[in-house]
C-alpha cells in the first residue's frame, strides 16, 4: 500500500495526497453482492433534519460484507483485492469451493489466489477466522465479535488493530485499537491480521469539494452562531466561546460521558487513555 502526492498544478492539487490503490485488483465489482443505499440528508422519517451538515454526494451501491464468516469448515479463494465506497478498509471478493462468492473485510497482507478459512479447525494464518480460544496468544487481530453470532463490531476500520493479550476461562482479554483492554467471550470470532488500507490516515484531501463527494456538508464554528443555536454562541465581538461543549450543553474535551452504572463496565480491565 502506498500514497501519491501529486503535482501543484491546481490549488486543489498542491497539499493534495492520494491512495495508491496498488493493492486493488479489479475497478468492478460483483454485482450479485450489490445492493441498493439511499441517502436521507440527514432527515429523519417525518422529514425534518436531525443530523446537521449531511447531504449529497456521490451515488454508491452498498456492498454485502459477510462479518458473521459463518461458511465454517470450508476452504474459499481470494479472487480480487476492491474499494469500498461505503468505508475506509479495502474488502476482498472471495468465492467457496462450492461455488459461493462473499465479500469479507480484506487484512493486510492478503493475496489473490490465497486460500482462506473460517472455524474452529483453521490455522491461525492471514485472512482466517477463528473463535479466540484457538488463536496464539499475541496473535494480531481484527474484525472482533463482541458476542457469540453477531458478527464482526470491533477492529473494521482501514489499518486497525486488536492484540489477543490473555485467556482466562470463558473469557479473553482483548486491547483494543483505542487502548482500552476488555474481556470477551472465547466463542466469538475474530480474524488473524490487521485490517487493510493502512495508509488511510496519510491521505488529505485538499479541497473542501472532495468533502461535498462523500456527502458532507458545511460545518459552522459553534462560536460564530446565536445564543438561540448554540450555548456557545452570542456574546460582543468575537468572543471565544468560553467552555467548550455541545448543542444540549454536555461539556467536551475530555468530559466522560460513560455511565458509571452500565452493565459491560465489569468487562472492561483498563479504560482508554484521555
Amino acid at each position: 500500500m502506498s500514497v501519491r502526492k501529486l503535482k501543484p498544478i491546481t490549488p486543489g492539487q498542491r497539499f493534495k495526497v492520494v491512495n495508491g490503490f496498488d493493492a486493488i485488483t479489479t475497478a468492478s465489482p460483483e454485482k450479485s453482492l450489490l445492493a441498493p443505499l439511499k441517502k436521507s440528508g440527514g432527515r429523519n422519517s417525518q422529514g425534518k433534519m436531525t443530523m446537521r451538515y449531511k447531504g449529497g454526494g456521490h451515488k454508491r451501491r452498498y456492498r454485502i460484507i459477510d462479518f458473521k464468516r459463518d461458511k465454517q469448515d470450508v476452504l474459499a479463494e481470494v479472487m480480487s483485492i476492491e474499494y469500498d465506497p461505503n468505508r475506509t478498509a479495502f474488502i476482498a471478493l472471495v468465492a467457496y469451493t462450492d461455488g459461493e462468492k462473499r465479500y469479507i473485510i480484506a487484512p493486510n497482507g492478503l493475496q489473490v489466489g490465497q486460500k482462506i478459512q473460517a472455524g474452529a479447525g483453521a490455522a491461525p494464518e492471514i485472512g482466517n477466522a477463528l473463535p479466540l480460544s484457538d488463536i496464539p496468544l499475541g496473535t494480531i487481530i481484527s474484525c472482533i465479535e463482541l458476542r457469540p453470532g453477531q458478527g464482526a463490531v470491533l477492529a473494521r476500520s482501514a489499518g486497525t488493530f486488536a492484540q489477543l493479550m490473555a485467556r482466562d476461562g470463558k473469557y479473553a482479554t482483548i486491547k483494543l485499537p483505542s487502548g482500552e483492554t476488555r474481556m470477551i467471550l472465547v466463542k466469538c470470532l475474530a480474524t488473524v491480521g490487521a485490517v487493510s488500507n493502512s495508509d488511510h490516515q496519510l491521505i488529505v484531501s485538499g479541497k473542501a469539494g472532495r468533502s461535498r463527494w462523500l456527502g458532507r456538508r458545511p460545518r459552522t464554528r459553534p462560536v460564530a452562531m446565536n445564543p438561540v443555536d448554540h450555548p456557545m454562541g452570542g456574546g460582543e465581538g468575537r468572543a471565544s466561546g468560553g467552555h467548550p461543549r455541545s448543542r444540549k450543553g454536555i461539556p467536551a474535551k475530555g468530559y466522560r460521558t460513560r455511565s458509571r452504572t452500565k452493565d459491560s463496565n465489569r468487562y472492561i480491565v483498563e479504560r482508554r487513555k484521555k
